[in-house]
């Protein structure tokens, strides 16, 4: 049977959620304004650098770890969470230093547009115009792109995108808690729907519909990358709860891959929940990042 861990920190984690968290019938404002207020409770490290940029209109915040340089031109383009509705680069400063940390690498987070002032396909042309200019700036060798929940599928949606478009690829992709199902078909959105706290089928599906509108997930894979084709993607690392809603997108990501050849590590962690790696108290989030900052370091170190 699959659990939550019911450690002190992993309580704590849900406990600050869930104050976060207003009634689904609240308006997107007080969706975004308690997701601000959930991440603000995280603190910033006084000797990390953040930098405002501009990634060919796309506003982004550049975020380097104390002791990381970036003289060789390597970075980490990573798309924050929120269902496509919520979230910023402000919110996620916390976590990019984190991230930069265990890469070794600074860390990009655009902000890009959020439904439902901006729908699909919005945040998929502001996040590819975040990666030419990365790309122009940085070049493939030297750029790995990264995401969670929504910017997890996000992040595959460009990998996808690239592809098709004849783009030079990025050194390698990482995903965690990937939202790639907005239909909410994986098997895990009903055998688990209700344990985490943080994610449910109602909420897949719902807010989907917020940035899709009236459209067929399955037929947008851009929206939906679980639908999509999988070949030719670069290495993958994708991360997701046993215990949440969205596992199986992450399993079925993975299957995809594997049956077109290409190249996918998946991890399964035990009892967290939804984007547990955004909470810098949980011990599991630090192994998760170990985890992602050993692939990230390993294939920069190939290039």
């Amino acid at each position: 049977m699959v659990t939550l861990s019911t450690s002190a920190a992993h309580r704590h984690a849900i406990d600050l959620f869930r104050a976060a968290t207003p009634e689904p019938t609240a308006p997107i404002g007080a969706w975004r304004d308690g997701f601000e207020a959930l991440c603000a409770t995280f603190p910033v490290a006084d000797d990390a650098r953040i930098e405002a940029i501009d990634l060919n209109g796309v506003a982004a915040l550049k975020v380097t770890a104390v002791g990381v340089g970036d003289a060789d031109g390597r970075a980490v383009l990573h798309f924050h969470s929120g269902g496509y509705v919520m979230g910023s680069a402000r919110a996620y400063r916390n976590f990019a230093e984190r991230l930069s940390r265990v890469c070794a690498t600074p860390v990009v987070v655009p902000d890009y547009r959020l439904a439902p002032d901006h729908v699909y396909p919005a945040a998929v042309d502001d996040a590819m115009t975040a990666y030419r200019a990365m790309l122009d700036h940085h070049g493939a060798d030297r750029l790995i792109v990264s995401g969670d929940s929504a910017g997890g599928g996000l992040a595959i949606a460009v990998l996808m995108a690239v592809r098709d478009a004849g783009l030079p690829l990025p050194l390698a992709g990482v995903a965690i808690s990937p939202l790639l199902d907005l239909a909410g078909d994986g098997e895990s959105s009903v055998t688990l729907d209700g344990i985490d706290p943080l994610i449910n089928r109602v909420m897949i599906v719902e807010m989907g519909k917020v940035y899709i509108e009236d459209r067929d997930p399955r037929s947008h894979p851009l929206a939906s990358p679980v639908w999509g084709q999988h070949h030719g993607l670069p290495p993958l690392f994708l991360t997701a709860s046993d215990a949440e809603a969205l596992r199986d997108d992450a399993v079925r990501l993975a299957a995809g891959v594997r049956e077109e050849g290409g190249e996918v590590e998946l991890v399964l962690a035990q009892g967290m929940v939804h984007i547990w790696t955004l909470f810098p108290f949980l011990p599991e989030a630090d192994r998760s990042l170990d985890q992602i900052g050993r692939f990230v370091r390993g294939h920069f170190a190939k290039a």
